[in-house]
């Protein structure tokens, strides 16, 4: 099988999931598609045990200063495409994540499920240098964000559509278990209005949201609040399946612009 037919096989997975397929596929010679942005699921799945009204998912704020590891979550990179710089840094005497992308893309995974019936909502702080000024939530041309945050989900094969479970099955034989179903990308957007709410560019099994944009405190802290559970179901009509992962990332390398963004603490609560 040629790359060209690789990518029109699973370019419908989307930017979401390209950087767990490219570390199934490094070395075959699939490269093609690997112009799909980064991310996603690979490894073992912590679970998350329920016992408080909030569970830690990226506890940043207790970081030292310098590196570029993080205890729990792991980098994804892309082939052939420019790798954003990591790094834990301190503001205020807290510890953040800052993801500085120049024409460039990476991710921070963490590999994650949790109950979303007992924690339906996720919390977190996030803060940009600038918005991309080509960015179009709308094309694959314009598919750069300062910031995103997706949380992934484990559905269930007899909930996917006939079409949807070819796809993912052939994803699944090429490149294993570990390619994510589905997912909601909650962005730092451009132009786009506050609340817009549409498919990813790439595939109908990301969900992406805009919670910012550039009249947005660009270059100030902002925390967030969003609903995961009811979000999951305006986007795919159904009850939520469960969470496998959260992913952070900035990414510039379709616009070829510059950005960074920080993370504060992430957490799920009721």
């Amino acid at each position: 099988m040629t790359s060209r037919h690789v990518f029109s096989l699973i370019a419908s997975c989307g930017k979401a999931f390209a950087c767990v397929m490219a570390r199934r596929c490094r070395g075959r010679g699939d490269q093609a598609w690997f112009v799909v942005v980064a991310i996603l699921l690979g490894l073992a799945v912590t679970p998350v045990i329920a016992g408080s009204d909030r569970l830690p998912i990226g506890a940043f704020s207790t970081l030292g200063k310098g590196g570029e590891t993080v205890d729990g979550w792991r980098v994804t990179e892309l082939p052939s495409v420019e790798s954003a710089r990591i790094e834990r840094v301190r503001e205020n005497g807290a510890g953040v994540v800052a993801i500085a992308a120049n024409n460039a893309a990476s991710s921070l995974v963490r590999d994650i499920t949790w109950d979303l019936s007992a924690y339906p909502n996720l919390l977190w702080r996030w803060r940009v240098s600038r918005v991309i000024s080509a960015g179009d939530v709308t094309v694959k041309s314009g598919d750069d964000f300062a910031a995103r945050l997706y949380v992934t989900f484990d559905v269930p094969a007899e909930r996917l559509s006939l079409f949807d479970r070819t796809k993912l099955k052939i994803a699944r034989w090429i490149y294993g278990d570990d390619v994510p179903a589905a997912a909601i990308c909650y962005v730092w957007g451009n132009r786009e209005p506050v609340g817009t709410n549409v498919w990813s560019a790439y595939t109908d099994r990301v969900r992406v949201i805009v919670l910012r944009n550039a009249d947005d405190d660009v270059g100030n802290w902002v925390d967030e609040r969003r609903n995961v559970a009811e979000d999951y179901r305006q986007a795919f009509g159904e009850q939520p399946a469960r969470p496998n992962g959260v992913v952070i990332a900035a990414d510039t390398d379709q616009t070829g612009e510059s950005v960074t963004a920080w993370f504060g603490d992430i957490s799920a609560a009721f």
